[in-house]
């Protein structure tokens, strides 16, 4: 018998939801026979079996989530198989006696919960978080009595429903944007009224983009939190957020300071209709610089969009309307298009990221012509 557990699937990542299995129980399967479908990090990633054997169990079901590292499924082999870097071996239990105190568990988010092992298990028999228990007991520890309450509660309210695929995915990144990135917004206008019809939008931000980059470097960038330093990035690489009934996708438009409107259009386009299909490629979402978000195509003027760690900005755009605007002395209507500049104040000044966005409105409002 051996032990299959999740690879490691790169880019940090720590989970992954079961999508579809090729096998079941008893099946025969060859090394480097499709065996599971996976999505993480909002990309379908097939998992090849890593030897050949007879399959005694599977250890998760389609739509659960499982963590890098356990038992995704159980093989009845004779073959000897050696480490090839991915987690193979004998799943083991153990016990441990836990004297009983209340004691604080920190969490991810800083705050600190007091409350005994028993009270902790009760907890996790009921599915009830912690961190929502208002205490009741003894310099704020949480109580059975507490937890019972709070159970009851929720069982009123109904069923967990639990995240799954893209809005799992953006759920963490956005805990993590919470709990590392010390946000800041500027807004502003660009007169966008001399425009052609059929010039696209998100490829002129794209294009705005580069321009504020080059003008102020320091917000193409990744910081790093724990060593409270930066690395200024030559390679532009710009996530797009796309909206799908699914979640949210982030697809990158690469190296887009040495591609022109037509290459940035066509690109554009191709990615589109992958994360249509759900095609893209797990590297296609990863590894961006900065992040651009047209919501405007939906609704909405201005926002404070999130920036995910390790990137320190976030372009919003918003909707285009007619406004009234002074030219000559005379007032008149023109389109006008909302932008909203999110960054993280840790790595970038007010001054640069005012810069960075005067040098976007100068980008578009110079543009004259689909190119």
């Amino acid at each position: 018998m051996s032990i299959f557990n999740l690879p490691d699937l790169g880019e940090g990542l720590t989970e992954a939801e079961i999508v579809e299995w090729f096998v079941k129980s008893g099946d025969e399967i060859t090394a480097n026979d499709p065996l599971v479908s996976v999505e993480t990090d909002k990309a379908i990633v097939e998992i090849p079996s890593p030897h050949s054997g007879r399959i005694q169990k599977l250890f998760a079901a389609v739509g659960d989530i499982v963590q890098t590292g356990k038992p995704l499924v159980e093989f009845v082999s004779d073959e000897v198989h050696e480490d090839s870097g991915t987690v193979v071996g004998k799943v083991v239990s153990g016990e441990e006696r836990i004297e009983e105190k209340a004691a604080p568990l920190s969490r991810k988010t800083g705050a600190t919960v007091k409350a005994t092992p028993s009270v902790r298990a009760l907890a996790r028999q009921l599915e009830v978080d912690l961190a929502i228990v208002s205490p009741s007991g003894p310099q704020g520890t949480v109580t059975a009595a507490d937890v019972k309450r709070v159970a009851n509660r929720l069982k009123e309210l109904g069923p967990l429903e639990l995240l799954h695929g893209a809005r799992r995915t953006m759920a963490s990144k956005m805990t993590l944007s919470g709990a590392e990135v010390v946000p800041a917004t500027i807004v502003d206008d660009a007169d966008i009224d001399h425009w052609p019809a059929d010039r696209d939008i998100t490829v002129s931000l794209l294009m705005a983009i580069v321009a504020g980059c080059s003008k102020e470097p320091c917000l193409n960038a990744w910081f790093d939190s724990h060593s409270l330093g930066r690395r200024l990035l030559a390679k532009i690489d710009i996530a797009v957020a796309v909206d799908t009934e699914e979640g949210l996708f982030t697809p990158v438009v690469r190296d887009a300071a040495n591609r022109d409107y037509h290459s940035l259009l066509q690109g554009l386009k191709q990615l589109k209709s992958d994360v249509k299909a759900r095609s893209v490629p797990a590297q296609e979402m990863r590894g961006y610089t900065i992040t651009l978000s047209n919501f405007g195509t939906i609704a909405g003027r201005y926002a404070v969009p999130v920036v995910v760690p390790p990137t320190v900005a976030i372009l919003g755009a918003g909707r285009i309307e007619p406004q009234a605007v002074v030219v000559d002395n005379a007032v008149v209507a023109h389109r006008v298009l909302p932008l909203s500049l999110t960054f993280d104040h840790r790595a970038v000044t007010g001054g640069e990221a005012a810069r960075f966005l005067a040098a976007v409105i100068s980008s578009l409002q110079a543009a004259t012509e689909s190119r």
